[in-house]
């Protein structure tokens, strides 16, 4: 089996990153590489996070064009050779060329239990707000692939993470990020990576 190369794209802190770089170090991701961190934002710290790790950066910005700025995306995709991307803090909407090309080979993470809080507008601490200001007793984070659909891809990992009376949209995103979203994305990009995966009719099986 082909070891895969992996591309993290990133837009800011890079907590994801981390996470991932961490799990990588210590053996829970497998058969992966993670050859290309790609950044829309010259000073994100996400870069920092992938020098201090000797893994090679880029950075692309949007510019005017979105499909100046899908096409130059692909084309260092195709550059390093990318198997996997994962979305991690990646504050754009990828192309639907990028989507066509790496059909359930997009990994993003959501931090709230899709359906829920989720989709066109939902992202960061306003999906926490949400929550706190629905009153749900329970939030989580769910992995799923990337498709045309903000948020509408085959779900393949979710964690429950339970609110907390004095929970405040800051608390509640730390909470879920420490014990939901970096568990849930390593594990999933480590059976990607290990073709575990496997989508019928839009429903992930796990082997």
């Amino acid at each position: 089996m082909k070891t895969k190369n992996i591309a993290v794209l990133v837009s800011g802190g890079g907590t994801n990153l981390q996470a991932i770089i961490d799990a990588h170090k210590s053996g829970k991701i497998t058969n992966g590489n993670i050859a290309l961190v790609l950044s829309s934002n010259p000073n994100a710290y996400a870069l920092e996070r992938a020098s201090n790790n000797g893994i090679e950066s880029c950075v692309i910005t949007k510019g005017d064009s979105r499909e100046a700025f899908s096409d130059a995306i692909l084309a260092k995709l195709e550059e390093y050779d990318i198997d996997i991307i994962v979305l991690a803090g990646f504050m754009h909407i990828l192309s639907g060329k990028i989507i066509e090309k790496y059909t359930n080979k997009i990994l993003n993470v959501h931090p709230a239990l899709i359906p829920s809080f989720c989709g066109e507008g939902f992202y960061g601490l306003r999906v926490h707000k949400a929550a706190l200001e629905k009153g749900v007793k329970v939030t989580g984070a769910t992995v799923h692939f990337v498709n045309e659909i903000a948020d509408g891809g085959p779900i393949i990992l979710q964690k429950a993470v339970y609110i907390e009376e004095d929970d405040t949209p800051e608390t509640l995103q730390k909470r879920v990020m420490e014990n939901a979203e970096w568990e849930i994305l390593p594990r999933a990009l480590d059976l990607l990576c290990n073709e575990k995966i496997v989508v019928e009719n839009n429903i992930v099986k796990i082997n």
